[in-house]
């Protein structure tokens, strides 16, 4: 009895957590044509179950009532079925058929989706979006190679526009999702994969690598900004010319502390020209019009205080932990106000 009730509640528990998490990053709330052409083949799949379960259930409902055990008819045998050609094709024709509506979709979508060649083909058009992303442990970097800048952990796509990215991993396995915009796929370290997403509306859409990399793989997320064609723009122009405002007393000592004991692994200026090998670490350009601190903590002064001083309590296994000596609170202060202050936004 006691297992009974530990097994309900749980059930109980698994159905309240079910309408718990953010429309955002959901595979159930699609926002693009991906992830939409996806949704209907989970839908189509999920219809198909049902139904295939419920003409079972009824059978079998069926079956327990008119043949269930009755006083003084022990002895009675029911009519055999065995052998009946009917009733053999009848459950051989039908789940063919059923199988013939799932895969003609998914095979056909699966393709259309996954056609490389095509994704090259519109690679090359003069207006296309193409974004280079690399994963590493625990972080992502975005690139932009017709404009020739880079940025990390927040990437910004014109909304309504295909959008095709070239995947890569710099160090192992990792797979680039966006629940809500496309599904999962892998970023190789010895090959590059490529996929397209687009989203229909403007907004902010959590991303996730969906591949077991380390301690901290659940902690490796990033943005996706969707953003008008007017606003993507603006800011593709202003990245390109991003050079970083250390305007105060405090920032401008926190970049002369930046560049003894971070710029080995950080860069600071968007117009990165190193090799993706050399990038150590994610980009800072941008940093202060970040929403989050390590793609994980709201960014604000206290968290960049946090990660600086203690980065691995905030995520363990990052390759940043033991790489700078210890700095004062004076040189955290400092060094917060330079972070801070690397905005494009006006």
């Amino acid at each position: 009895m006691k297992h009974w009730r530990l097994v309900s509640l749980i059930s109980l528990i698994a159905v309240i957590l079910s309408a718990c998490g953010h429309a955002n990053q959901s595979t159930l709330n699609p926002q693009g044509e991906v992830a939409k052409m996806q949704y209907d083949l989970m839908k189509l799949s999920t219809l198909i179950m049902v139904f295939v379960v419920a003409v079972v259930t009824v059978l079998f409902l069926y079956v327990i009532v008119k043949y269930r055990y009755r006083k003084g008819q022990e002895n009675i045998i029911p009519k055999q079925v065995e052998g009946n050609h009917f009733l053999e094709l009848l459950w051989t024709i039908i789940p063919v058929i059923l199988l013939i509506v799932l895969a003609v979709p998914t095979v056909s979508q699966t393709f259309k989706l996954s056609d490389e060649k095509q994704i090259a083909k519109d690679e090359k058009k003069k207006d296309a979006i193409v974004i280079n992303v690399n994963a590493h442990l625990f972080w992502w970097e975005f690139e932009y190679p017709k404009q020739k800048f880079i940025t990390s952990q927040d990437m910004y796509i014109p909304v309504g526009k295909k959008v095709i990215l070239n995947l890569k991993g710099q160090d192992i396995k990792h797979s680039f999702w966006v629940p809500s915009l496309a599904g999962k796929l892998d970023t190789n370290v010895e090959g590059e994969n490529k996929m397209w997403l687009s989203a229909d509306k403007e907004g902010t859409y959590n991303g996730f690598c969906a591949e077991f990399c380390g301690p901290s793989h659940s902690l490796m997320q990033f943005k996706v900004k969707v953003v008008s064609q007017a606003d993507y723009d603006k800011w593709l122009a202003d990245m390109k010319n991003q050079k970083g405002q250390a305007v105060t007393a405090d920032a401008q000592e926190g970049e002369k502390i930046f560049k003894q004991s971070c710029i080995g692994c950080h860069a600071a200026d968007a117009n990165d020209t190193r090799p993706p090998a050399a990038r150590l670490a994610p980009n800072l350009a941008n940093f202060g019009d970040r929403d989050m601190v390590a793609g994980i903590a709201k960014n604000n002064e206290a968290n960049i205080k946090k990660w600086l001083t203690n980065p691995e309590a905030m995520k363990p296994g990052n390759l940043m932990s033991g790489k700078y000596g210890d700095l004062s609170a004076d040189q955290i202060d400092a060094l917060t106000a330079y972070l801070t202050s690397l905005k494009i936004a006006k």
